[in-house]
């Protein structure tokens, strides 16, 4: 199955303003950003914060792009902006020429975006912006109990990280002659490649590629729309998701079906915790469309833990039919507030017999 980046239909290109704050990268990024935005260029941080103070409220810019040259003038020009309530909810994303650990930390703090390092994804980067208009319009700000469920896990735990890394590494050395089979047998079913990669959505809105062994028929997307009452996240009225698995999904390959049924699809996703894409317990990452619908302060609680291999939900409830709007919230919302290594290691423990689904989902 192709992997294709939609980006989120929002606004038109009239609508949606961008500052460009930077030389260095301008040339690459800007062209191509302006297919999709109306965009404004400026030099560096000083000619910024003229800029952005001569702005009446129908002229200010959706979303801030900053190329961090002097961390500590970029720092108090954020700091600046966060005091203002009119200016506050601007959209800010810094750049970088070179990795930065030390960037991404001050970015954290001061609760900036996202931060992209060159080589820039110019697409996953068009996309996140859209994303976060899009959750801005829906929900301009989360509740005070979920900004300070964020603030104690700005940094999620290094233990955490490395036994992350310690598994994946040892799981896929000894599993590499299974890697090989099941993508023989892709490659042989069907036309198509063996890895499908979707846009998904993890920890605290963050925009991956999201990796499994492929298991429908290629461009198989086409036959969505006519599933679309079977969804996982179906908005009644307008408001309550409800999650719902697709049973018995026509699209599914017969090699899909059976690695779909001892979760062997999943085992590329230890290449999206090896990127510290994911965790291997978290809350699921989902698609970009059923993202954006759970935007109330209770739903976006679930996105401020790690996203996950793995999770509550997955050990508790996996492959029965009865799984509530309420249940889901609960579990996603209480890992979110309590996730540990020594709860990541039940779990683990736990899904091994939770692997082999019951339902055909």
């Amino acid at each position: 199955m192709n992997s294709t980046s939609t980006p989120i239909s929002v606004n038109n290109r009239e609508t949606i303003r961008v500052v460009y704050a930077g030389t260095g990268l301008s040339n690459l990024i800007i062209p191509f950003l302006n297919d999709y935005f109306q965009i404004k260029s400026v030099r560096g941080i000083a000619e910024l914060d003229d800029y952005i103070y001569r702005q009446t409220l129908i002229t200010l810019p959706d979303a801030i792009l900053v190329e961090v040259d002097d961390v500590q003038a970029c720092q108090a020009f954020v700091e600046r902006l966060k005091r203002n309530t009119l200016l506050s909810q601007i959209i800010i994303i810094f750049l970088s020429k070179l990795p930065n650990d030390g960037l991404s930390n001050v970015a954290r703090y001061l609760y900036v975006h996202d931060h992209y390092s060159a080589p820039v994804p110019v697409e996953n980067l068009r996309d996140r912006i859209l994303f976060l208009i899009k959750f801005r319009s829906i929900q301009p700000r989360l509740s005070q109990s979920a900004i300070q469920i964020q603030s104690s896990t700005r940094n999620f735990p290094l233990k955490k990280r490395m036994f992350d890394l310690t598994v994946c590494i040892f799981v896929f050395l000894l599993m590499a002659p299974i890697f090989a089979l099941i993508a023989l047998a892709i490659f042989i079913e069907s036309d198509g490649p063996i890895i499908y990669r979707s846009k998904r959505v993890g920890a605290r809105y963050k925009i991956f590629d999201f990796f499994k062994f492929r298991s429908m028929h290629h461009h198989s997307n086409v036959e969505l729309k006519s599933l679309s009452d079977s969804n996982q996240y179906k908005i009644i009225d307008g408001e309550n998701p409800i999650f719902n698995k697709i049973q018995n999904d026509p699209r599914v390959t017969h090699v899909g079906r059976f690695i779909r049924k001892y979760s062997l699809d999943e085992l590329p996703q230890l290449f999206n915790v090896i990127r510290g894409d994911m965790s291997l317990v978290g809350n699921r990452p989902l698609p970009l469309y059923e993202a954006v619908c759970l935007t109330s302060d209770e739903w976006a609680v679930r996105f401020l833990a790690p996203a996950g291999l793995t999770g509550l939900w997955q050990v508790s409830r996996r492959g029965k039919k009865s799984m509530s709007e309420r249940e889901r919230k609960k579990l996603d919302n209480f890992y979110a507030k309590n996730y540990s290594l020594r709860l990541d290691i039940k779990i683990i423990l736990s899904t091994l017999p939770a692997m082999v689904q019951k339902g055909n989902v």
